[in-house]
């Protein structure tokens, strides 16, 4: 067996160079360095572990979550001609006595199983006869109590250096914090290792969120646009799972449902269909995602707020792992805070694990209601920072900031006067004067604040309370039912010590972009060849001058929609789809000029 990662990279797996990042990874674990790496979803994890399994002496143990991703990789390994082998209970005894058989005369270098097979007093003893070189467990932030999805199963995995204190141990995921990260180190090699981020941004990801209206209607303008491409529609029951499932088939839409209350059989069907089929929408619950690793899914769109920063990372991550432009989108109100709230106020007795969980929650409020870059918002929290991205809705169409310390101040002394007991339905009636049967019984009639609020809408403080919340000035008692309450900062606000500003709707809508989009979709065969070829070198020379993908400057899209309108002026360039404020600064004179021209506009001007 040849010693050069590089030869079995191009010989085994058919590539002709390791991704950035990868080769670091290989180099550590073949000097027995322990390594716990955090990569975006797509960036090759795999091949980070299975080069140096097939470089060493020694078996490479292999601990996945799912059955079927399980499958799936050493299908994929067996298919480039690699020995690997399997162990879990979703085989006959008969197949798992075979693979185990081929590990032990030393015929097959990589076996994979679950966490729960391994950590038995049985095959933690046999495989101690045959003294593993690595354990690597993927999904690893599963081990740590600290992140948000942790497995009681994980957890045992803390019991590997106690029982293989020779081997080297690997960690493999996409999502861990800084806290996590310590803790999965410490558990599977006591922190004697290395940490390895290999960032988290997904450039190729445009990124959006907007308050949910009629939610029926916002995921059909979305959809609309989009026939013919595989997406995930996430829900937050099983209950809504089936009835968005049910609409979108009504509709005309390959949609197919996806929840732990239903059967294996009909699971896997679904899920079976949805890996091999084009334009396939899966609507499902969170118990759908882990190990789906088809590469040209184009969107995802959560029709419920998920349960934190790293859960929707997570989940968002199922889209444009191929590397091309891919879209997720979320809408999400009230409710959704309210419900999450109470998933975890009733997560068990652990105080600290419920602080740690709200908080993340907080994060993914101030995600939704961010009035800057929402892919700066997201790496922010990852540590990461970055200069705004120019692919997100609030790049493309900032909000507009206002003063609404006045609003504030009736809002939370509404809040104050009805006792800090009461949800935003009641608030809000009081805030608008509304005289109905709970308020004249309650007394809240005679109020200073009866009606103060009357001139706004009902809409309009919807969205105020909605950023008052995500900012930190309210916060959702679960323990009284969801009732309003005054936190420190804003009793400073209701005081005049501190003032609030908060963003108007933004002029970007989802039916305006869904409009746009159908538009470009339908006129394509009246675009003049010439000119969007004349339009794609302009776009390519800037990317080239800027090193960055040639879509971060604009989407074929965008161009497409350039030579139908034509547009002769800045103001007309605006109404381009996909040309944004920041980007009609930076590049809306050059491809005006190109467009007047009809041939490679100047360089870009700032060059940077």
């Amino acid at each position: 067996m040849t010693a050069d990662p590089e030869k079995i990279l191009r010989d085994v797996f058919g590539f002709d160079a390791f991704r950035t990042g990868q080769r670091e990874i290989v180099d550590k674990l073949l000097s027995g360095r322990h390594v716990l790496a955090v990569m975006p979803t797509g960036a090759g994890k795999s091949l980070c572990y299975q080069v140096p399994a097939l470089l060493q002496d020694g078996l490479t143990v292999v601990i996945s979550p799912l059955v079927a991703l399980i499958d799936d990789q050493v299908a994929a390994l067996q298919a480039n001609g690699v020995a690997a082998a399997r162990i879990h209970s979703g085989r006959s005894r008969q197949d798992n006595v075979a693979d185990w058989r081929r590990v032990e005369s030393g015929n097959a270098p990589l076996l994979y199983m679950s966490p729960e097979r391994l950590m038995t007093p049985r095959m933690l003893s046999a495989l101690q006869r045959i003294a593993p070189a690595l354990f690597v467990v993927d999904e690893a932030h599963c081990v740590s109590k600290w992140g948000t999805n942790f497995r009681p199963e994980y957890g045992a995995l803390a019991d590997l250096q106690r029982h293989f204190p020779n081997a080297t141990k690997a960690g493999f995921t996409a999502t861990a914090d800084t806290a996590t990260q310590r803790d999965v180190a410490a558990k599977l090699f006591e922190g004697r290792g290395d940490v390895i981020v290999h960032g988290f941004d997904r450039p190729n990801l445009w990124l959006g969120v907007t308050p949910k209206t009629k939610w029926r209607d916002q995921l059909r303008q979305f959809l609309r646009s989009r026939e013919g491409q595989s997406g995930i529609v996430y829900c937050l029951s099983r209950r809504l799972t089936e009835e968005v499932a049910t609409m979108l088939h009504d509709d005309g839409v390959h949609a197919l449902p996806y929840h732990a209350g239903l059967s294996p059989e009909v699971r896997t069907a679904n899920q079976e269909t949805f890996m091999a089929e084009d334009g396939v929408v899966m609507v499902a619950t969170i118990a759908f995602g882990m190990g789906i690793d088809k590469p040209d899914i184009r969107f995802v769109f959560h029709a419920n707020l998920p349960g934190s920063m790293e859960s929707y990372y997570q989940e968002v991550g199922r889209a444009g792992r191929d590397g091309a432009p891919s879209e997720v989108f979320m809408i999400y109100g009230l409710d959704d805070v309210r419900m999450r709230r109470q998933f975890i106020a009733q997560d068990g007795d652990d105080a600290d694990h419920q602080r740690r969980e709200h908080k993340r929650l907080d994060a993914l409020l101030a995600y939704c209601e961010a009035s800057q870059c929402r892919r700066v918002t997201l790496l922010t929290y990852f540590g990461e920072t970055t200069e705004p991205c120019g692919n997100c809705d609030i790049c493309q169409d900032p909000p507009k900031m206002v003063d609404g310390t006045t609003e504030a101040q009736m809002l939370f002394s509404a809040v104050h006067r009805t006792g800090e007991r009461f949800g935003t339905v009641h608030v809000i009636d009081v805030l608008l004067g509304k005289t109905n049967e709970r308020i004249t019984t309650l007394g809240h009639n005679n109020l200073s604040t009866f009606g103060v609020g009357a001139e706004r809408t009902k809409t309009f403080w919807q969205a105020f309370i909605r950023q008052a919340v995500a900012g930190g000035y309210l916060q959702i008692d679960i323990e009284r039912f969801g009732g309003l309450r005054l936190s420190d900062r804003g009793r400073r606000v209701l005081k005049g010590g501190e003032t609030f500003e908060y963003h108007e709707a933004a002029g970007f809508t989802l039916a305006a972009k869904a409009r746009k989009e159908k538009a470009v979709v339908a006129d394509l065969d009246g675009i003049d060849a010439d000119l969007y070829a004349a339009l794609k070198a302009v776009r390519r020379d800037i990317a080239q001058t800027r090193n960055v993908p040639a879509y971060v400057i604009f989407a074929d899209k965008t161009l497409q929609h350039m030579c139908l309108l034509q547009p002769k002026s800045l103001d007309e360039m605006a109404k381009v789809n996909g040309v944004g404020p920041a980007k009609l600064k930076k590049f809306g004179i050059i491809f005006l000029e190109a467009l007047a021209d009809g041939v490679a506009a100047p360089a870009d001007p700032d060059g940077a």
